[in-house]
């Protein structure tokens, strides 16, 4: 950042992080560039659940947050793509109008209208400075105070405090995530989408009915290391579908150290192989899960089921019990094909169940790429080719957000510590791991924009 001739240069190659975005190219050249004082600008702002990284207001007191800015920086290595949702729904919660999405390299302006965003402007960082002019006439603050109302009363001193939305009473809403087809990411998106949602504030109860437990392990409840100090085995899913429990709080755990705000989590166990054919016996097992639910209706906004890859008693009683089901897929032909066999067991076993039970049909939010290369050319190519399959072939809808797959999504799950001369598994969420490793915060990107768009779809 250099003065010459009294005007202020930015260099985009001088911005080799996040903060020195903020820093260099927002605080010391865009802000002062578009006649914003620091009066006029704020830093980390908080509104309920979500943080700006800057907002921009054209006055001292102003009525509403419409003509603000909404300012978020990103690293230079990142791909705004991936981020346009989450500013989106930003804009959403503070009724704001206006947008910018940066990483330095790249600047970019959007105009909300209505629900959807608008991009109206955008250039590099090495022509910026060549755009300024553009870049004021659209959010500098002479350009922005000219459409300000003559009466306004909101002091910003107020600022944090805003509420983001009107209280509503909503329903608690129940999501499986299921597939027949083994090994396409179902706990990967299980965990970290309950992680995104409780992130945003949302009450999550996480459920593992699948014998092999990884939604258990991966959400840090499985710290034994021999049989003996098995803290799992008489509390788990099993006894909530055999009702020697009570309530759901009579076996609910919390998370432990895989996410800042830890998640109610209902554990699985190795032993519900062995004790399939005693549920099997009774035809209660497969109803049971929906009324025990139903009895925590008021403490959760939003219940995730993660489902074993079959059709067995414990996929029954999971999808019976959902009000939604996302079905992670890989797009390869055998995930493909066992799309059928998906809307099969919906249409002639668990919509069946549901209607017996006065609940409405299972609905598809979407079939949801995952562990998607991250190749250039195959995403140019081969990927929209197959997400085309889906709709067309297959007659499912298709989600807009996909989840990579990237080194980080197993690195975070697979965190250790030293207890003594023991190693104990301390998994984390890629949103917890991506506060220490800069490489997670695309994934982490893609979960949060995710959340965003089954909240969207859910109506949540």
């Amino acid at each position: 950042m250099l003065w010459g001739n009294n005007q202020l240069k930015f260099y985009p190659k001088s911005c080799r992080n996040e903060r020195e975005v903020e820093s260099k190219l927002i605080v010391q050249y865009l802000l002062p560039q578009l006649g914003y004082s620091p009066d006029n600008w704020h830093q980390e702002v908080c509104f309920g659940n979500i943080r700006l990284d800057f907002l921009t207001v054209a006055a001292r007191n102003i009525k509403n947050f419409s003509l603000c800015v909404v300012i978020e920086a990103k690293h230079p290595k990142e791909n705004l793509d991936h981020h346009v949702r989450r500013l989106g729904h930003y804009l959403a919660k503070i009724k704001s109008f206006y947008g910018v999405l940066t990483n330095g390299k790249e600047f970019r302006i959007y105009q909300r209208e209505t629900d959807k965003l608008k991009l109206v402007f955008c250039c590099s960082g090495e022509t910026i400075e060549l755009n300024i002019a553009k870049i004021n006439a659209l959010i500098g603050k002479e350009s922005l105070n000219s459409k300000l109302m003559p009466t306004h009363s909101l002091n910003l001193s107020q600022v944090s405090k805003l509420p983001t939305t009107e209280s509503k009473t909503k329903s608690m809403k129940t999501i499986a995530i299921y597939h027949h087809k083994g090994g396409v990411g179902k706990t990967t998106v299980a965990t970290n989408l309950a992680a995104a949602f409780s992130n945003q504030g949302k009450r999550v109860l996480l459920i593992d009915i699948d014998a092999q437990a990884n939604t258990t392990f991966a959400t840090g409840l499985i710290k034994f290391q021999f049989d003996d100090d098995d803290d799992l085995k008489d509390k788990n899913v099993f006894h909530l579908l055999e009702s020697k429990v009570n309530t759901i709080f009579d076996i609910v755990k919390k998370s432990q150290g895989f996410n800042q705000k830890e998640i109610d989590v209902i554990p699985s166990h190795i032993m519900l192989i062995d004790k399939q054919n005693e549920l099997e016996k009774y035809a209660a097992s497969r109803s049971r899960l929906v009324k025990k639910l139903e009895l925590v209706k008021e403490e959760y906004d939003i219940v995730i089921i993660d489902t074993p890859p079959a059709v067995d008693l414990y996929a029954e009683a999971a999808l019976t019990a959902s009000d939604y089901i996302i079905v992670p897929s890989d797009l390869k032909p055998f995930s493909n094909q066992g799309l059928r066999s998906v809307k099969k067991i919906l249409e002639t076993q668990i919509n069946d169940n549901r209607e017996t039970l006065g609940k409405p049909s299972v609905q598809i939010i979407g079939v949801l790429p995952s562990k998607i290369s991250t190749n250039a050319q195959y995403l140019k190519y081969a990927f929209p080719k197959q997400r085309q399959v889906i709709s067309e072939r297959y007659n499912f809808p298709i989600m807009e957000n996909m989840i990579s797959e990237r080194t980080a999504l197993s690195h975070c799950i697979n965190q250790t510590i030293e207890l003594g001369d023991l190693e104990i598994p301390a998994p984390k969420s890629i949103f917890n791991y991506a506060d220490n490793v800069s490489s997670a915060n695309t994934s982490a990107a893609e979960f949060e924009s995710l959340a965003i768009e089954v909240l969207e779809k859910i109506g949540g």
